[in-house]
């Protein structure tokens, strides 16, 4: 979801630079910093999932590295301070991997170190990612003791022919416990739900729905299933549905959110009035964050400059560089003439657009840069704009690759 630009270092050595370096004059002139939020990578799952392509890999033998594994993050926090000293802290999100491997306690030690050393908000949304697969009853109760606010919950379906060909390492029985105990534990919660699974038909994406609405979620993250390249998947792809039964999915999908009362503010995501994801709204309006954990990615805004960075990515040699205070692999300043597109990829995402005013404010630029590439989406009946905001029609939400692909052509 978040675009990474080529870099110039490689994993063989780490990079080092202090805050003067990214400090130093340069091309853009960025009048206000954007809200910065944090996430933490917790890798260590389970099982891998035949369709994932994230920084996952399976729990070794025996107990997790859990505490050697935050003092690592903790370090790796520690190094990172000086590049957004006093900035305050809007969301906080730890994901995986499978976050919910990892004990209460361990959570409510990260995320006392994490306020020992970081001005939160006052409202910060902190998000758990949790799957059923790992779920006791006491433990989500624990992780809001902790100070979660907002439970994740990798469902995927609540069909078990469908979780087996997924590879998911809990059935429907669990997926309906864990939804249960989320409901009455927190707030806010998601339930994150993927479609066009093999040899799914209709009738069984309305019973996964109707099951999901149940439990009257404040939140859904929907996601069609996709063939990543290095999955199990893309050397062994299972046959899924056709392309056009898959927008009728969609279709049917937001139709029976809307009934429910859950809005599409964003591609992939449905919420009730007051339960959007704050974090991830602040990646699609091209908001800072910083990325600490294995294989984490950064995006972090200076005077000067919009800076990208990535951790290692295997967790063990991750912990021996954080470590050492030295946890960053890759680093590099995203190029003057890439920011239109990089931030076209996240605002377009939003059923609402983008400010104008937004975009001059977080990549430095004026509007002129973008105007041929507005011209050429207004034409095409992919846009529509006012003299404040940039929308998405619906043709450019149904179309929404073409849509960013006009902004890359036009870099």
């Amino acid at each position: 979801m978040i675009p990474i630009t080529p870099v110039k270092e490689t994993q063989d050595a780490a990079v080092v630079h202090d805050v003067t370096h990214y400090m130093r004059p340069g091309t853009l002139q960025l009048t206000a910093l954007p809200p910065l939020a944090l996430y933490v990578h917790l890798p260590w799952c389970l099982k891998k999932c035949p369709y994932c392509d994230f920084n996952s890999h399976e729990q070794p033998g025996g107990e997790l590295p859990e505490q050697r594994y935050v003092d690592a993050v903790v370090a790796d926090l520690e190094a990172a301070l000086p590049l957004i000293w006093g900035r305050p802290i809007h969301s906080i999100f730890i994901g995986g991997g499978t976050p919910s491997l990892f004990a209460p306690a361990t959570i409510d030690r990260l995320l006392s170190d994490i306020r020992a050393r970081l001005p939160l908000e006052a409202d910060c949304e902190i998000t758990l990612e949790a799957n059923p697969g790992t779920f006791e009853k006491d433990r989500f109760r624990a992780y809001r003791q902790a100070g979660v606010t907002r439970l994740s919950i990798g469902v995927q379906s609540f069909n078990d022919a469908h979780l087996k060909a997924l590879g998911r390492v809990h059935d429907r029985a669990q997926a309906l416990a864990a939804v249960q105990e989320a409901a009455q534990s927190f707030d806010t919660f998601n339930l994150d739900i993927m479609y066009a699974l093999p040899g799914q038909s209709m009738a069984q994406l309305d019973e996964d729905m109707a099951t999901a609405l149940g439990f009257a979620p404040p939140h859904i993250s929907i996601y069609h299933l996709t063939i990543e390249p290095n999955t199990y998947f893309a050397k062994y792809p299972p046959q899924i549905p056709e392309d056009d039964t898959a927008y009728e999915m969609l279709d049917r999908i937001t139709e029976l959110t809307g009934v429910a009362g859950l809005d599409r503010y964003e591609i992939s995501a449905y919420g009730k009035p007051g339960h959007r994801c704050r974090h991830n709204l602040n990646y699609w309006q091209f908001g800072d964050y910083l990325g600490i954990g294995a294989g984490a990615h950064s995006k972090l805004s200076f005077a000067h400059r919009v800076v990208r960075q990535v951790r290692f990515r295997d967790p063990a040699r991750y912990m021996t560089q954080a470590l050492s205070g030295q946890a960053v692999s890759l680093s590099d300043e995203v190029a003057r003439a890439d920011l239109p597109f990089e931030y076209m990829l996240n605002a377009l995402r939003l059923r609402h657009g983008f400010g104008l005013r937004d975009f001059t404010e977080r990549t430095g630029l004026p509007i002129t840069a973008i105007e041929a590439a507005l011209l050429d989406a207004e034409r095409k009946g992919l846009i529509e704009r006012d003299f404040a905001r940039v929308r998405p029609t619906v043709r450019g939400f149904d179309f929404l690759s073409d849509l960013q692909e006009i902004f890359l052509s036009n870099a």
